[in-house]
């Protein structure tokens, strides 16, 4: 609808202009109750820039000879002055009319009887006329008539803005599922790319890792797989973000898990030996089978617990608890040290977020939104609470009988 300066820009809009007027199911109607009110036997909506008159939508009982898509030359319609004037024109009777009598476009076109309504949009352009024409006199000057033009050129307008943002709404949706599609498989190929790589470094790291008789060359080893796990969960915590962002979520696989209670103590027992100055406690106790993704729990109770190694004040206890209740998998992590400021609370399950006086280094900030999407994926609910009294305590509720919401 906005008037370009390169002819053909300007000729593609108006061919635009008139499937979009073609496209409002309403204007037919308009243009037959126009012509069956005022007996007049041609009515018009016509896109009209500074240089062009174009019918878009016509009613032709007068065998006037005009198709949409047409073209009259705009300074012989009088449209060309109700542009202009940004107004209304009308006209019943030409030859009687005191302004327009022998006017040429009565003479060009032989009519007796005129009406025209400007369409403008909300923004204030122009976009064409709602017109009428016949070559015997008619009664169309009377406030009545003149309102019902001026709602049915509303009702145009609106309807036109209504399609043109559900066409750029449509487009950006298009262009936001090439893109998603684009950065899923970059996602991809980045994750596969990096983990290559790695695999070359953990084997260098296992291989030195084993050289007994080379206490220094052990520890470099040590140190290096130590690095590689590091990094794999950091590549681990990028794909389930980027799969969550993407709109898919993170995937869970339900099944029943026997022995839950021994998997989680395994992730406890790493995380202890790998912090060896962290005191960290546990109580897990769960007597039955939970259905669940086990290496997703495992996952959750992992960056739980990380984070509140990370967070913890040293030699302050970090207690870890899990129990069902009620039919519901309950995993509790709780931690001393800087509690969480009330007004960023709510900003802990945030993508990249961290407290201001995280140290550098600690990872991506992934941790506890990858938890939230975890838990979101096995139709439970993830809290946090941080008080003088009771310090930070993060709990997670998931049902134990095995609710698959975001189960694939």
């Amino acid at each position: 609808m906005k008037e370009l300066p390169n002819a053909l820009d300007l000729a593609d809009a108006i061919s635009r202009d008139v499937a979009a007027v073609e496209s409002i199911s309403a204007v037919p109607s308009i243009l037959r109750v126009i012509c069956n009110d005022t007996g007049m036997g041609f009515a018009a909506v016509a896109r009209v820039t500074d240089n062009t008159w174009t019918a878009c939508a016509v009613r032709d009982d007068v065998n006037f000879g005009l198709k949409p898509g047409g073209q009259l030359d705009l300074k012989t319609t009088l449209c060309f002055e109700s542009r202009a004037a940004r107004a209304p024109i009308v006209i019943d009777h030409f030859s009687e009319d005191p302004m327009y009598r022998g006017h040429h476009t009565a003479q060009i076109y032989g009519l007796e009887s005129y009406f025209s309504v400007p369409i403008i949009l909300s923004d204030g352009s122009y976009f064409g006329n709602l017109c009428a024409i016949d070559s015997r006199p008619a009664k169309v000057s009377d406030p009545r008539t003149l309102k019902m033009f001026e709602v049915f050129a509303e009702l145009i307008a609106m309807q036109l803005e209504s399609e043109s943002r559900q066409q750029i709404v449509e487009a950006r949706l298009l262009d936001e599922q090439a893109n998603s599609e684009l950065r899923e498989q970059f996602i991809a190929v980045l994750g596969h790319d990096l983990r290559n790589p790695l695999s070359a470094i953990s084997a260098t790291a296992e291989m030195l890792s084993r050289r007994q008789g080379e206490p220094d060359l052990m520890k470099i080893g040590q140190r290096l797989r130590a690095t590689v796990v590091r990094m794999t969960r950091l590549i681990d915590d990028v794909m389930d973000f980027a799969r969550g962002r993407l709109g898919s979520g993170i995937g869970v696989s339900i099944d029943p898990a026997e022995h839950l209670a021994t998997s989680l103590i395994d992730v406890v027992t790493e995380l202890r030996t790998a912090n060896a100055s962290c005191h960290i406690v546990d109580e897990i106790c769960i007597d039955r089978t939970i259905h669940c993704d086990r290496a997703r729990i495992q996952q959750l109770l992992s960056n739980l617990l990380g984070n509140a190694i990370a967070h913890g004040a040293p030699g302050q206890l970090i207690l870890v608890k899990a129990w069902v209740e009620h039919d519901a998998l309950v995993l509790s992590v709780r931690n001393g040290g800087d509690l969480i400021a009330p007004n960023s609370i709510n900003k802990v399950f945030e993508p990249y977020w961290r407290p201001a006086p995280s140290r550098r280094g600690g990872g991506l900030g992934l941790g506890l939104f990858i938890c939230k999407e975890i838990v979101k994926a096995h139709g439970g609910t993830l809290a946090v609470q941080s008080s003088e009294e009771e310090g930070t305590l993060f709990t997670a509720r998931l049902p134990a009988g095995g609710k698959t919401a975001g189960s694939v």
